[in-house]
């Protein structure tokens, strides 16, 4: 019993971020080397899965314990945050578009796709405001975080308003125990990652690049230009300060476990653990967290304008600048919503093309390549929405910080 207790200490005591890199390496050289070892992809699947299960509860409970808790100056942080995350997935889908005119790419296109679409906005705003009013059982039990932040806040000021210190202490008290638990379930965060990382290298090797490596080259390079240069430099608009030690952080904390874990959902009770670690206020990342994962949507935004412009160049509709601009507008306002619909960003590019009078079966085509170079796409794009969670939490607190003190001097 001594033994293990060591043996756990040890662990706990060793950096998450190492143990997450040892497993990494692990992960790939068994990909490589017993691909047909399918067992050690279930290491993956569990961890994801049991993200994806807590969380709901996580973001339900910590939401309604923070507002019924929260006291008065969370709106001039919420209002820095909210316009931080429209601007960056706006400016995300202007840097698509640049990209997509200065290094065009086509595609081949064969039998039409099939799915279901969302035929405009309206159709994606619907979904949206279905989802929020949904039971609040069903929202936590389906994870549907428009529903579960809706009833949360709404549940949230009822018992800041009725309930008394005892009922509302106890309410924080089961936050802090589903919070517990969230950070004995990050503990086995290097055995997923080594599942993960063993799933994807023996099932996709290097295909992807082979076929559409052009296609996956002008994604990536748009979500990294915009992680490494757009948003820092709009976190420096606002803090005036060095932005990257901050970015850098984000990025290895939880940038590197959304990118296989490939879901902003199971990323989640990463990034509020990470926004405890920086020592930010509880009240307010309990709720920019989850509101992150729903409309801080930069890949998403990247992903629907390069897909859609690459349809445009592919089937020979001459794009001007100002349908360019109105395609990253639509892009930007289709990314808000896309955590709401089914097959997320992907499923949105037909709404996009339709604004250039690209029918539904050709740009359907466009999401079944999608799909295939998904296991590079999806994972940069969470990378890069789940990072940008945290960073620019992080630089909302940071600058009602910078306000107050100035105010106070």
């Amino acid at each position: 019993m001594d033994i293990f207790k060591k043996i756990l200490r040890k662990w706990t005591a060793t950096s998450l971020v190492l143990r997450i890199f040892i497993g990494l390496v692990i992960g790939a050289a068994l990909g490589l080397a017993v691909p047909r070892w399918t067992g050690i992809g279930v290491l993956g699947l569990v961890f994801v899965s049991t993200l994806k299960a807590i969380a709901p509860v996580l973001v339900f409970v910590l939401v309604a314990s923070s507002i019924a808790k929260a006291g008065g100056g969370l709106g001039s942080r919420f209002r820095t945050l909210i316009a931080c995350y429209v601007l960056s997935t706006f400016i995300a889908a202007l840097l698509a578009v640049v990209g997509s005119f200065l290094f065009p790419v086509t595609l081949q296109l064969g039998d039409a796709a099939q799915g279901d679409a969302p035929g405009g906005l309206a159709d994606v705003f619907t979904h949206l405001l279905t989802n929020m009013v949904t039971n609040p059982l069903q929202s936590v039990s389906s994870a549907n975080y428009i529903g579960i932040l809706f009833w949360a806040i709404i549940i949230g000021i009822a018992l800041k308003m009725k309930a008394s210190a005892t009922t509302i202490n106890m309410v924080h008290d089961f936050a802090e125990v589903i919070s517990q638990v969230v950070r004995w379930v990050i503990q086995f965060a290097p055995f997923g990652i080594l599942g993960l990382v063993f799933s994807s290298v023996s099932e996709s090797g290097m295909e992807v690049f082979t076929t559409y490596g052009h296609l996956v080259l002008l994604l990536v390079g748009c979500m990294l230009f915009n992680a490494l240069v757009c948003n820092p430099l709009l976190s420096f608009l606002l803090l005036r300060r060095n932005p990257y030690p901050l970015l850098f952080t984000c990025l290895k904390e939880s940038g590197l476990n959304a990118f296989f874990t490939r879901s902003s959902a199971a990323n989640i009770p990463i990034n509020m653990n990470l926004c405890k670690k920086l020592k930010l206020d509880e009240d307010f990342y309990s709720v920019s967290i989850p509101l992150g994962a729903t409309i801080n949507m930069d890949g998403a935004a990247v992903t629907i304008t390069v897909m859609s412009l690459a349809v445009a160049h592919t089937v020979g509709v001459e794009v001007t600048f100002a349908s360019a601009l109105f395609l990253g507008i639509v892009a930007t306002l289709g990314a808000c919503g896309a955590s709401g619909v089914a097959g997320g960003s992907l499923l949105l590019i037909p709404m996009a093309c339709s604004f250039f009078g690209i029918g539904n079966d050709v740009a359907m085509q466009a999401v079944a390549i999608g799909f295939i170079i998904g296991v590079i796409q999806d994972s940069v794009e969470t990378a890069l929405n789940s990072s940008g969670d945290v960073f620019f939490t992080a630089t909302a607190e940071y600058y009602d910080e910078g306000k107050r003190v100035t105010t106070v001097e």
